[in-house]
């Protein structure tokens, strides 16, 4: 079924036309990526499909009844709330009478005003049916393993990512939007996002630089190019194959039409013969030529990265030796560290949000000194820093001076350039190299970064988070260039397959203060790791319930019964029932997650997979709370 039908959509802000008459269908289940280059107009398609921005011309047609959340790339400013509101809000006005009592019931006192009002807010909420938004809200953040207490201002980057997609997830809707969900997610936050989404019985169209996330669930590529939107069948690698002949082929194409202008414009400067009656239709041909010619869209340019290898460093580039740092009263964040990077080393660095690795890259780079031990750096060391933050850029400045600090040119590679013409090589044309840094989007601020790293040699270059926001073309390059780069790299990543390609070894925070040292990238690593420890097998927690409905028992203060022998009966049944119904649920998202289901085009299995899914989340919900609530009769 077609939830969503785009009919020749134009956008336009200035020059060419963003998006320029693109027709789109999304049916009910399918997971698109959307790819292009950095500017190209994916997030501008988002937004208009999202309803956030209207079209110059067009039509934007959504089926009855379905529901479109986006999950924008940037977090919305100036939230401060609970948790749980944040994600209540998702559903709007009944999402704020389910946040309301939610807050006075976790907040009740003694009295019987307290009671009173907490009591009047629970029936408002059972006259608009909000027990079910009040269940899905505590359901969906128990899936992403969010708590309900706390400020989402307080949340790290990956924390708040997370709750404003559980706050998307919340509202029901039939088509998912994505805007880079993997940025400031460690890795493991990625994988569990993967099967989460993998196991959601709706649409997606998502934007994203990870390239295993898009491999993991991807089952059609959007590719906007040029003003256009071309669609492709299958995985990001029958993509890749599809995409490269075409260039072949549209380069042939090219390459034989200014040919064969070239020749028909010295035709026509020979003079006479070319005016001849007879020969009127050969030029008005030529006219035609020239104004395809004048009308075609050039693609667009690759940055041009390109590193300076300063004078070789050392054969030993830093040693450390029973290097331990910590705060005092917490876990050591690095404890007893010795070893040696050699010349040459390209050091990948792992661990979760928080975990410590942007600390030890100051350690080794002594930025930051060690509670015990030493780090000794080697001989001739020119250092190139690429900070995640970009706190390297000034924002009062432009572009261009961001790169040539006021002047009007830069020595790279010993030779003098002038700064616009060194910044159209990172792709920002004259007008855009004059702009203030807060105009540029995350991409741009990131290959602006670059730009200014490259402008002078070093032969150890460290880079924290370099692959955020950056489109995949310039991702591949700058991984070309690393492999190629003859110095030292030591580089922090959530990007499995940036990891994998560019790597020789890799240093793994594995906590309490250890750091692991293992060869090879990501994928060698998980091969390499200690099996995880086995703990004593506790009692399974499930989910609170949400707190029971107050009747008017409670409110006097009157106790409950103890539990019929039904209920008995129910309680100690429901621990099995809830199993089997995890089961069915893991092997129906295995299901929903192979692009076999897909391939196939059955849309009667897609639908019956889906239906199920979502009367599987139903059950378990209810499941879930009547355990709760036995359980906690039980225990009076």
């Amino acid at each position: 079924m077609a939830l969503l039908r785009v009919q020749d959509l134009t956008v336009s802000f200035s020059g060419a036309p963003l998006l320029d008459r693109v027709s789109l269908t999304i049916d009910d289940g399918e997971r698109i990526a959307l790819v292009g280059r950095n500017g190209a107009g994916k997030s501008t398609l988002l937004r208009l499909l999202a309803g956030d921005l209207e079209p110059d011309s067009g039509v934007i047609e959504l089926a009855a009844g379905q529901r479109v959340s986006w999950l924008t790339q940037e977090a919305p400013a100036g939230i401060e709330s609970e948790i749980f509101d944040v994600v209540a809000g998702g559903a709007e006005e009944l999402g704020s009478l389910v946040a309301e009592y939610h807050r006075l019931s976790h907040s009740l006192g003694e009295g019987e005003r307290d009671l009173a009002i907490l009591a009047e807010v629970q029936q408002r909420l059972e006259a608009a049916g909000g027990w079910q938004l009040h269940n899905r809200v505590e359901a969906t953040l128990s899936r992403l393993g969010l708590p309900e207490e706390g400020r989402f201002e307080t949340l790290s980057g990956g924390l708040r990512r997370r709750v404003l997609l559980a706050r998307s997830l919340v509202a029901e809707p039939q088509l998912l939007l994505l805007d880079e969900p993997t940025n400031h997610l460690d890795i493991e936050a990625i994988e569990q996002l993967e099967e989460r989404l993998a196991g959601l019985p709706l649409a997606l169209l998502f934007v994203t630089h990870d390239r295993s996330f898009l491999g993991r669930l991807a089952t059609r590529i959007l590719e906007i190019d040029r003003g256009r939107l071309k669609s492709y069948a299958g995985d990001y690698d029958r993509y890749l194959e599809r995409k490269e002949s075409e260039v072949e082929t549209e380069d042939r194409h090219r390459a034989l039409q200014s040919k064969e202008l070239a020749q028909e414009e010295t035709w026509v400067r020979q003079g006479i013969k070319a005016r001849r009656t007879r020969n009127e239709s050969r030029v008005r041909a030529l006219e035609r030529l020239r104004e395809e010619v004048r009308q075609r869209r050039e693609r667009t340019a690759t940055a041009g990265l390109r590193f300076e290898n300063a004078e070789r460093s050392g054969k030993m580039v830093i040693e450390t030796h029973d290097l331990g740092f910590g705060y005092e009263g917490a876990t050591p964040i690095v404890e007893s560290l010795s070893l040696r990077i050699l010349r040459g080393d390209k050091i990948g660095i792992l661990g979760p949000n928080g975990s410590g690795k942007s600390t030890l890259l100051a350690l080794l780079l002594i930025q930051k000194k060690g509670n015990t031990g030493t780090v000794r750096h080697g001989a001739r060391l020119e250092i190139a820093y690429f900070d995640q933050s970009r706190e390297q850029l000034d924002p009062s400045l432009s572009v261009a001076d961001n790169v040539a600090n006021g002047s009007e040119h830069v020595v790279v590679g010993g030779k003098r350039r002038h700064i616009i013409g060194y910044l159209q090589s990172f792709l920002f044309p004259p007008d855009r190299a004059r702009s203030p840094i807060d105009s540029l989007s995350g991409g741009e601020r990131n290959r602006l970064l670059l730009a200014r790293l490259f402008t002078r040699p070093f032969n150890l270059l460290v880079m924290d988070e370099p692959t955020n926001d950056l489109d995949l073309e310039t991702l591949e390059l700058l991984e070309a260039r690393l492999v190629e780069f003859s110095g030292t790299l030591l580089l922090v990543s959530h990007d499995r397959s940036f990891l994998d390609n560019t790597v020789t070894s890799t240093l793994v925070m594995e906590g309490d203060g250890s750091v692991g040292s293992y060869a090879g990238g990501y994928s060698d690593w998980l091969i390499q790791r200690p099996p995880p420890r086995v703990e004593a097998a506790r009692p399974r927690t499930k989910t609170a319930p949400r707190p029971a409905a107050i009747g008017k028992a409670e409110l006097r203060g009157e106790r409950k019964k103890k539990l019929s022998y039904r209920e008995a009966e129910d309680l100690a049944a429901l621990p099995s029932r809830i199993e089997e119904l995890e089961a069915e649920q893991a092997a129906l998202q295995a299901r929903v997650a192979d692009p076999d289901l897909y391939r196939k085009n059955d849309g009667d299995e897609i639908r019956r997979v889906q239906k199920r899914m979502a009367e599987l989340s139903a059950e378990l919900a209810a499941a879930y709370e009547r355990w709760g609530e036995l359980e906690a009769a039980a225990s009076r």
